[in-house]
């Protein structure tokens, strides 16, 4: 049989915490200081009790009686004082870390590139920050100390046991040996289990998460009665998982408590014979039981801690996985500067698939070249890969084959900050955060003024709704703007991009949710801004490109045609397609410009 158990089987994981718990290590010396002298009072307690019995009461000794008791009191007095500092220093430290814990993932989580939340769900990751953390701060704030503690008083008492009486605690020691098997076999089934239960929580975390993004979809297609037999199975699922967990801890205990104290009292037994035969004395026999009982408590005391530790090994694991996620994007370790002028964006030979969908590519053979200041217009049918263009622009992805340059330097040499410092972008699925319009619009440039902020919004054509909103510019949008129309979201959007002021201006049908006479002032607004910027704009409605420097036509990928709306109605047969949709074919080549 191999000597190694597997890393599952260990509490190996629990040293990944070693980084976040070293800064404090003023903290855990003080914490351990206390916990010393808190056990040492305790194991000072049944000694008193020998001497209070022995002594205290003897009749030579009876005047004195009353220092006896004193000296008990004031070994209690310590044993509290000690105590009180060990739970504030371990409480400190478990809320200390587990929030760094919890920094530390979140600030990981946000360096991630799209590619990892293909693949991850939003809810698990929020399951990780709170049920896996809190299991940590359990452990750090209360099981650890508690273990280290109990494990003092095991050790401090069997050793006194055995000056006591080493023939009872011979006894005692033969049993401790048949409690330890139980404690090991049942350990291991609770790490598996707890690893399980929290799996099962971290699906229904994400389950939840997803659905209560989706409400307005849920309600329309009055899927309620399904989402929550849905939602009620998996919780289901997680309650017999951890019920699972709970059985195996309550049996561990069980065993561990019944075989202890069995134990214990056919000791005891012995114990009164002794003293019944003249072979020992009451106050020993008192201070072997104590010290009995000490021993017995901690024992129980471990076994729970055991579970604890089990639980916080598999919690530990799952965030250490997502501390060491890395991802496929990321800035270069001695960047390039992005040159304010050049020749533009070039990109040379492009082909990119999707990590999740690796056998159908989204740009084949790519190039295009947008030169500084021009107005770029890219449509096509859907799943053409304009949008995927704009991501690898962002670096949100890297292309397999082929290259991107912005004024000369390839993206890949840039620190990411850098290059989407340059970059503004309204997407088409418009993002309000759960804060004021100011706090929104700020979202674009972080040191804005107010005025500036005012100005902005006023180039969006969003200053009107705005000021007649509540509270203005400090109204609460509610999460994800639920307060707002769809297009009052768009503006709002529109006005973070102006604010941002980028070289670089991608939108992605940035006026698809306005209406009529809306459209028609964002668009004044977003020409004007685009006369100092390159403009990369993705539209389905061709009459908001008409006016573009040029319009690129894709399908499948590929760039199949380019020019002026007008060229591209005789010479791209996919273009007239789309303009006879939209215009009719009789008006598309009388469209008003």
């Amino acid at each position: 049989m191999s000597t190694s158990a597997p890393a599952s089987d260990k509490f190996t994981p629990l040293l990944g915490l070693l980084p976040f718990l070293k800064p404090y290590a003023t903290k855990w010396v003080w914490a351990g200081l206390a916990l010393m002298i808190a056990a040492g009072a305790t194991l000072s307690l049944p000694v008193a009790f020998k001497y209070l019995i022995d002594l205290g009461f003897a009749p030579a000794n009876r005047g004195h009686i009353d220092q006896y008791f004193l000296a008990l009191f004031l070994v209690s007095v310590v044993l509290a004082g000690a105590t009180a500092l060990r739970f504030y220093f371990v409480s400190w430290l478990g809320e200390r870390v587990t929030a760094d814990v919890r920094r530390a993932v979140y600030d990981h989580v946000l360096g991630m590139s799209p590619q990892f939340f293909e693949t991850t769900q939003t809810g698990e990751v929020l399951s990780r920050l709170t049920a896996d953390t809190t299991l940590i701060q359990t452990v750090v704030g209360t099981s650890l100390s508690m273990g280290l503690r109990n494990a003092l008083l095991l050790i401090g008492g069997l050793v006194m046991l055995t000056v006591t009486s080493p023939m009872l605690s011979a006894y005692i020691l033969i049993t401790l040996l048949v409690v330890i098997l139980p404690i090991l076999l049942f350990g291991r089934r609770v790490r598996r289990l707890s690893k399980a239960s929290q799996d099962r929580i971290a699906d229904a975390s994400a389950l939840a998460g997803e659905i209560l993004n989706a409400m307005p979809t849920v309600q329309a297609f009055t899927q309620e009665p399904n989402e929550r037999q849905r939602f009620g199975h998996s919780v289901e699922t997680a309650f017999l998982a951890a019920l699972s967990r709970v059985k195996a801890r309550a049996w561990l205990t069980v065993v561990v408590i019944v075989m202890v104290f069995a134990a214990i009292v056919f000791v005891l037994w012995l114990g009164a014979q002794a003293v019944l035969a003249g072979r020992m004395t009451a106050g020993e026999l008192s201070q072997f039981i104590l010290y009995a009982v000490v021993t017995a408590g901690a024992i129980g005391a471990i076994a729970e801690v055991w579970g604890d530790l089990q639980r916080a090994a598999g919690a530990t694991e799952r965030l250490l996985q997502l501390l060491a996620a890395v991802p496929p994007v990321q800035s270069p370790r001695q960047p390039l500067a992005l040159p304010t002028d050049g020749d533009g964006i070039q990109l040379d030979h492009v082909h990119f698939t999707y990590p999740s969908r690796p056998n159908t590519p989204a740009l084949q053979q790519f190039s295009l070249h947008i030169r500084p200041g021009e107005h770029v217009a890219l449509v096509g049918p859907s799943g053409a890969g304009k949008t995927t263009l704009f991501q690898l622009l962002l670096r949100f992805y890297d292309p397999q084959q082929g290259s991107i340059h912005i004024n000369g330097v390839d993206t890949r040499q840039l620190a990411l900050a850098d290059l989407r410092r340059h970059i503004g972008i309204v997407l088409q699925d418009t993002v309000i955060f759960a804060g004021s319009v100011f706090d929104n619009i700020r979202f674009g440039r972080a040191d804005a003024t107010i005025e500036e902020i005012r100005h902005a919004a006023e180039l969006a054509a969003a200053a009107d709704f705005i000021e007649a909103l509540p509270d203005g510019y400090d109204t609460f949008l509610g999460e994800r703007g639920v307060r707002l129309s769809g297009g009052q979201r768009q503006r709002i959007a529109i006005a973070r991009a102006i604010l941002k002021n980028p070289p670089i201006l991608l939108l992605d049908e940035a006026t698809s949710a306005l209406d009529a006479a809306s459209e028609r002032q964002v668009q004044l607004a977003l020409d004007n801004a685009a006369k100092s910027r390159t403009t990369l704009v993705i539209a389905h409605r061709l009459a908001t490109v008409q006016q573009s420097d040029r319009i690129i036509v894709l399908d499948g990928g590929r760039i199949v045609a380019e020019g002026t709306h007008q060229s591209l109605l005789s010479s791209s047969p996919l273009y007239a397609e789309l303009a006879a949709l939209q215009f009719g074919e009789s008006a598309r080549q009388n469209i008003v410009q």
